[in-house]
């Protein structure tokens, strides 16, 4: 059994790092495999909450994850500042600068380019796990930021805070968007 727990903490760290590719990573089997290239991107939210407060690392951590599950790179790099009482105090007001890479559909000619596929997203206050009815706020204010940085069909964007207020189900978000398939590669440099 004890031969067991490192290479099982392998698997576990690998997972938190979002590093190795799993049967959900994968596309279904009628899903049409297209080919995409990377486009970078650099943006700034200015969060300002009056129902929820998080701190600058809570901002941090959040709003790289929901940019992870739209298909952006796992090297996305965010940075929050301007929390007045420091990084991990909350706050109702940050300035999250984000740094990251989106898929966009090839050009026939394009080189470099990365397999992917249209994977259906979904964004509201029970999915995925890390989202909650308090978010409403922060889907609102990254509206721009999801819409015109990520490659989305069939986008739909419904939010309706209410200051002072958490409100049930008050956001959601859904879309299909162009995510990378993970290669053997990805995992390998685990091991």
């Amino acid at each position: 059994m004890r031969a067991q727990i490192p290479s099982l903490l392998c698997v576990i760290a690998a997972c938190a790092l979002g590093t190795v590719a799993t049967a959900a990573d994968q596309p279904p089997p009628d899903a049409a495999v297209v080919d995409g290239t990377w486009q970078h991107h650099k943006v700034t939210i200015n969060y300002f909450g009056i129902t929820s407060l998080y701190s600058c690392y809570g901002l941090e951590d959040h709003v790289k994850d929901i940019l992870l599950h739209f298909g952006a790179r796992k090297d996305a790099k965010v940075r929050a500042s301007g929390c007045p009482r420091g990084p991990d105090v909350p706050s109702r007001t940050a300035f999250v600068y984000a740094e990251f890479d989106t898929l966009a559909p090839a050009e026939p000619s394009a080189s470099n380019t990365v397999k992917a596929y249209w994977a259906s997203r979904a964004l509201d206050p029970r999915r995925p796990f890390f989202m909650g009815d308090g978010d409403c706020e922060l889907v609102q204010q990254m509206k721009d930021t999801l819409s015109k940085s990520f490659s989305l069909k069939d986008l739909s964007y419904d939010t309706d805070c209410v200051p002072h207020e958490i409100t049930i189900n008050s956001f959601q978000v859904k879309a299909s968007a162009l995510v990378a398939i993970p290669t053997a590669k990805t995992a390998d440099n685990l091991r």
